[in-house]
């Protein structure tokens, strides 16, 4: 007997099948017969959900950040921790870790899956600021930060957080420069913020201390 499936099942197996075909192939060596292949379905099916092989790309994406972007929001919202421990918790739940999501990461990081990392960089961005710009507010009606931007100047450590720490830890840099780089990520910060200097140590270090046990 054929099995009819109600849409959103449909369409979640074709991004199940799709995010592990990415994580072992690669984006640009999975085809959309991969994809009908491992869900067993007709293309005019395929194509009733997603209009292309980039579509698919962007479900997969989509459905991670909003994994993670979920996880720290739900963090945000504990207002019974000090916001420097929610701020902490927060950015280091935005780390994937199932082995799958490890898998796809490593492929986003791969050059020939470029649009991959540019798309994911993207749409993690966009989900990560208006949370952390929350916890700012929050933390600047404590009186903790000082700053009259807190949107820009969430969204200002944001990109240069992504593109200055990215790839970390494959930059070939010595321990001595990725500690200064971290010091003076963490010093500026904390002039942008409006805090004393050493006040948010404690709280970065935390994260990139997580990311070097990784």
């Amino acid at each position: 007997m054929r099995i009819v499936k109600d849409a959103e099942s449909r369409r979640e197996e074709i991004l199940d099948a799709a995010e592990r075909l990415f994580a072992a192939k690669g984006f640009d060596d999975t085809s959309t017969g991969d994809i009908l292949d491992a869900v067993g379905i007709a293309r005019g099916t395929l194509y009733y959900h997603f209009s292309s092989k980039e579509e698919i790309l962007d479900g997969v994406i989509q459905r991670i950040t909003n994994q993670l972007t979920q996880a720290a929001g739900a963090i945000v919202r504990q207002r019974e921790l000090p916001v420097l421990e929610r701020l902490t918790k927060a950015i280091l739940a935005l780390n994937v870790d199932s082995r799958l999501g490890e898998e796809i990461m490593e492929q986003v990081h791969r050059p020939q899956n470029a649009l991959m990392h540019q798309k994911m960089q993207a749409a993690l961005l966009a989900g990560i600021h208006p949370i952390l710009t929350e916890l700012v507010e929050e933390g600047i009606r404590q009186g903790l930060f000082r700053t009259r931007y807190p949107e820009s100047a969430v969204e200002m450590t944001l990109l240069y957080a992504n593109t200055a720490f990215d790839t970390l830890n494959a930059a070939g840099l010595t321990l001595e420069q990725r500690d200064a780089k971290i010091a003076g990520f963490i010093y500026n910060l904390e002039r942008m913020m409006g805090m004393a200097e050493g006040s948010l140590r404690e709280a970065i270090l935390a994260i990139f201390r997580k990311g070097r046990a990784d």
